[in-house]
């Protein structure tokens, strides 16, 4: 992103920023600055913009006018602190960190006690009066220094300190001395000096600037880069840095640090949630390396800190109007206040979360609606697990993030990624994990670790993702290197061995645990009545919500289906007709012999024939839906694939003709049957023989059809039946096929409708797949009465690319190379495929007010495409029944301004 102009500041004091300045400051920068404006515990700092960091990004280095800026919100910070960064004596140390607009937890880059050297920790200690901590202290920043700014592998330092616990005969960091922790400085250093050629930086602004570009370089980190591209973050937004002096957590057991939620991130249920951990700096409870206690035993700790947290706790959420996720330091009882954010949280929490603050009085309904997403609600609907199977308990863990979760184990992220790729499901199985296992978590099924509590690192970004994890599972012991997992009872689990974990009670089997559906499943089903006074309150804060998004959504939302008992199901699950029924799928199985008869005829009275074998069949198929979706508009689209779909494949017939004549058979309905193969052979079917051509070319094929449909709505009315057909013609390019098609759709109409005496007029329209019917939509809507979008086949021809050819062979490269965000088959790419939809609405509805408009393609169902449908106004989407509530849902957001996942 190029930088237009100089910003008149690229550095702001905390006290003059505020939450609406997230772009600016970033969103941990925007958050501290509210704070400190309420008056609360916050150690003063300043923020550099995201500003500047598009500018380091953009030119290598940084705005060349920020080091005075820095010097002068430095001097500032001196002058409150009444200390001098790195002061030999009494020195000011400080932290720098990310904070993007968007949250992006553990992605990016921290490094703590900046200001540090073999001079200022001496005085350090002596201002503390404890030695140990002022060693502790030092060892960690080499540690931060080395891995973030200096770019060595962090392994290398964590094996170090490693050793020389072992040499104590301890696991735990809290057993060193002052004289441990001294001789884990210097083996730290000799890491930096012999992976780097220079020796620790002893210049403590040395230190800040670097660490200041550090966090800008790690931007685009792999990590970083992999996490915006999931969560859809602009890759220009950048992050802002924040510059703050540092209090201390590891001063001894009368200090801390913790994590806090204002309500439970994993349900949504009140009360007090989060970890703290005695004699620690902030980042050992993300990083999982000491087990945590609950939040509540700060109260039995330090009474006078946590009522203070608590208070301002409540504060903040009544503030916010949400949930918060906290950070806080405890440094010798004097509680601080290091960063709060509107909290990540699971589906279920969001449901129930939203409808409580209803209940509260801090939103509407209105807002509830716009607080959930589509997304949210697809994971609610994932099957859990049951009791029952072969499956062996091997241990119970922190419910870190719900859901049901079976694979293989793995033991890294790189195995995770490769295994996922060929197809296996897994779960990746870690003592901890850190933002360099981003990636396997992403291939993953679900994530267990041995370590952390529900604020570690795998917690937060696990439910993040909506992916299930269990936590802090402390009886297995985790050999990521032999790649086992020992369980208390010395079960072994080896790689690939399958396990199954469930987020939502924290209980970990070796083996395959059986499934069921969701309450929320059940729900949309009908068997379980949000009412009821058992009823749970997911369950009734989704039907709430859902309820209220029906009430304010203008786009309809229809299904894709193509038998009654999938018209059944999407009708239950809230669907308001059929927008795309494929007959295609009622021609296999054993009707594919009277497709091939029909391909092999070779007059009209053998096609005829055919044809007359396969109207019945059609016809009941019809009878069935129409009755499923009584009441409810149908739009049956016409044969689309090519012929030879239907018929076997040419290797396979050609050998086996082959065969039996070498074996001296001669079948001559197997040669006929190949001819036919070879003649209607194509080299990209996708662009041949289908669709309107075929209705144009096979005589009586689209007629057939169409008897079937209009009989089989006046047997419906004739039973007392609302049947409300809709004839659609696919693959329509030029009006002049749209025409002819209509006009032989019509006589047959007409031909049924007098023979029974029964009047039925279906809707005749036409699909818009492909990029001309978009361009000459005004003609087209001459001769239609609706248009629906087919956005899948409409997205391989404006792209030129076969969806089942590309996907697996470069799609996955194009997403690296930053070419795609996100694959155009799952959210629709608005700037190509878009803006034809946009030509198509305009000039269809140029020539025809009322034409009705909407799209079929599994765009339908997609959470940011179904935004984009209702601002270019289309009556409705159609997806398939599963898709059906999340299209409902975002449907509402849309019509309510609720901003699309990616938006």
């Amino acid at each position: 992103m190029s930088t237009t102009g100089t910003p008149a500041k690229w550095v702001y004091d905390f006290r003059e920023g505020s939450r609406e300045q997230k772009d600016l400051l970033g969103g941990k920068g925007a958050n501290l600055a509210e704070m400190t404006n309420l008056g609360l515990p916050v150690p003063p700092g300043f923020t550099i913009t995201t500003d500047a960091c598009r500018f380091y990004l953009e030119h290598g280095s940084p705005p060349p006018d920020l080091t005075a800026e820095v010097d002068a919100h430095l001097a500032a910070l001196e002058q409150a602190m009444v200390k001098r960064l790195g002061d030999p004596g009494d020195p000011l140390l400080v932290s720098v960190r990310s904070g993007a607009s968007a949250s992006m937890p553990g992605m990016m880059e921290t490094v703590l006690n900046v200001g540090l050297n073999d001079e200022s920790v001496k005085g350090l200690a002596a201002q503390s009066g404890n030695e140990r901590f002022a060693w502790d202290s030092y060892r960690r920043l080499i540690q931060m220094f080395g891995k973030t700014v200096l770019d060595i592998d962090g392994e290398l330092f964590d094996e170090a300190l490693d050793e020389v616990k072992a040499a104590q005969g301890t696991e735990s960091d809290l057993d060193l001395d002052a004289g441990h922790l001294r001789e884990v400085v210097d083996r730290f250093k000799e890491i930096v000096r012999a992976h780097t050629d220079r020796d620790f930086p002893q210049d403590p602004r040395e230190q800040m600037d670097l660490a200041i570009n550090a966090v800008f370089g790690s931007w685009n980190s792999d990590r970083a880069v992999i996490y915006r591209r999931r969560e859809r973050i602009p890759p220009d937004a950048g992050t802002a840095v924040n510059v703050c002096a540092m209090v201390f957590g590891n001063l001894g057991m009368d200090s801390g640090t913790g994590v806090a939620f204002t309500r439970d991130p994993g349900s949504g249920a009140q009360g007090v949630y989060g970890d703290y951990l005695q004699n620690a700096q902030g980042e050992d409870v993300v990083a999982g390396i000491r087990n945590t206690v609950p939040l509540v035993d700060l109260g039995e700790i330090d009474r006078g800190a946590y009522d203070e947290l608590m208070g301002i706790m409540s504060r903040l959420e009544s503030h916010y109007r949400d949930l918060c996720d906290i950070e806080f330091t405890v440094e010798r009882n004097k509680l601080w206040m290091l960063q709060t954010r509107v909290g990540k949280r699971t589906a279920a929490a969001a449901f129930v979360i939203a409808t409580q603050l209803v209940d509260e009085g801090l939103v509407d309904m209105d807002e509830a609606v716009r607080r959930v997403t589509g997304d949210q609600l697809a994971q609610l609907m994932f099957p859990r697990f049951v009791s029952g199977g072969d499956a062996t308990q091997l241990t119970q863990g922190m419910n870190a993030s719900p859901g049901a979760a079976v694979g293989r184990a793995v033991f890294s992220s790189e195995v995770a990624v490769e295994w996922a790729q060929r197809g296996e499901a897994v779960v990746l199985v870690r003592r901890e994990t850190n933002p360099d296992d981003l990636a396997g978590m992403i291939a993953a099924q679900g994530v267990l670790t041995s370590r952390g509590g529900k604020t570690s690192h795998a917690a937060v970004v696990a439910r993040g993702m909506g992916k299930t994890c269990v936590c802090g599972a402390e009886e297995l012991q985790v050999d990521t290197k032999a790649r086992t997992i020992t369980a208390p009872d010395g079960t072994v689990v080896g790689e690939g061995d399958v396990l199954s974990i469930d987020g939502s009670t924290g209980r970990v089997w070796l083996g395959e645990v059986p499934v069921e559906p969701s309450s929320v499943v059940r729900y949309f089903e009908g068997e379980l009545d949000p009412d009821a006074d058992d009823a749970d309150e997911l369950v009734r804060s989704v039907h709430r919500i859902l309820t209220h998004a029906d009430a304010v959504r203008r786009l309809e939302v229809r299904t894709n289906a193509d038998t009654p008992e999938d018209s059944a199901r999407a009708r239950r699950f809230g669907a308001r007709g059929i927008g795309l029924c494929r007959t295609e799928h009622m021609f296999l199985g054993d009707r594919r012999r009277l497709v091939e008869k029909l391909i092999l005829a070779e007059g009209d009275e053998d096609r005829q024939a055919a044809l007359d074998a396969l109207e019945p069949l059609q016809k009941q198929d019809f009878v069935e839906i129409l009755e499923a979706m009584d009441g409810q508009p149908v739009t049956v689209r016409l044969l689309d694939p090519p012929l030879h779909e239907f018929l076997p494949d040419l290797t396979e017939l050609s050998v086996r003709v082959a065969v039996a004549e070498a074996e001296g058979h001669h079948d001559e309905g197997q040669l006929r049957l190949l001819a036919a193969v070879r003649r209607m052979h194509e080299e990209n079917p996708m662009l041949g023989l289908r669709g309107v051509r075929l209705g144009l070319v096979v005589p009586g094929l689209f007629a057939m059809q169409v008897r079937a449909i209009v009989e089989a709505a006046c047997e419906r009315v004739a039973s007392g039946g609302d049947p409300r057909p809709e004839i659609m013609i696919p693959l329509v390019g030029a009006v002049q096929e749209l025409e002819a098609i209509r006009e032989e759709s019509e006589r047959v109409i007409d031909d049924v409708c007098r023979a029974r005496g029964i009047e039925v007029r279906p809707l005749i329209g036409t699909m818009i797949e492909v990029p001309r019917a978009a361009l000459t939509a005004d003609e087209i809507a001459s001769s239609a009465e609706f248009f629906s979008f087919g956005t899948n086949d409409l997205t391989q021809m404006t792209w030129g690319f076969s969806r089942d050819d590309v996907e697996a062979a470069f799609f996955h490269a194009y997403l690296d190379k930053g070419i795609f965000g996100v694959s155009p088959f799952e959210t629709l790419d608005r700037p190509g495929v878009g803006r034809l939809v946009e030509l198509g609405v305009e000039r269809g509805r140029a020539t025809r007010p009322e034409l009705k408009l909407g799209v079929c393609g599994e765009h339908g169902g997609d959470p940011d495409s179904v935004h984009f449908f209702h601002e270019v106004g289309l009556d409705y989407v159609s997806c398939s029944p599963f898709r059906v509530p999340v299209a409902r849902l975002e449907a509402g957001r849309a019509a309510l301004g609720g901003q699309p996942a990616g938006g």
